[in-house]
């Protein structure tokens, strides 16, 4: 027996709100990523208080790709996670290999947050008019990127 999820938005509309809560998941998650590999490789005078902060980002990161997934299923559009998918589709520079000076670490961060930021408000206007409730999604977690956006800004040195 095979079910599926229907939802009840115009197919056109839904066509939207899928297009942008599939490219955020895997931009979420490869940030997850991102963060996890620098976590590990920063190195420096600033190395606690980076390594510290990283772990929120990925704690914000894991937390709103569990929420877009699901809101996506709820409107019956199928997530994929699939590490290949991730590699393919991801918005997300690869960071470099290897030890990452605090001051490289930062700056990569700012990067990923920038350019996840940057998507999610495309995606928030574009599923503004077509579904509300997914836009709620997109503005919470710009919200939260931004803030994340702003304490590694502060990082910087100048």
């Amino acid at each position: 027996m095979t079910y599926t999820v229907k939802s009840t938005l115009p197919e056109q509309d839904l066509k939207t709100v899928a297009e942008a809560l599939r490219g955020t998941l895997l931009d979420l998650i490869d940030l997850s990523l991102v963060a996890k590999q620098i976590h590990w490789n920063v190195v420096g005078p600033r190395f606690r208080s980076i390594h510290l902060q990283l772990d929120e980002v990925v704690d914000t990161a894991r937390q709103y790709s569990d929420t877009v997934a699901e809101r996506a299923s709820a409107l019956g559009i199928s997530p994929d996670g699939r590490s290949a998918t991730v590699a393919q589709g991801s918005a997300l520079a690869t960071v470099p290999e290897g030890w990452l000076p605090d001051n490289d670490a930062v700056r990569i961060m700012v990067d990923a947050l920038g350019t996840v930021i940057a998507k999610s408000r495309e995606r928030m206007k574009a599923v503004g008019e077509a579904d509300p409730v997914t836009e709620d999604v997109f503005i919470s977690l710009t919200g939260d990127l931004e803030k994340e956006h702003w304490m590694f800004q502060a990082e910087n040195r100048a």
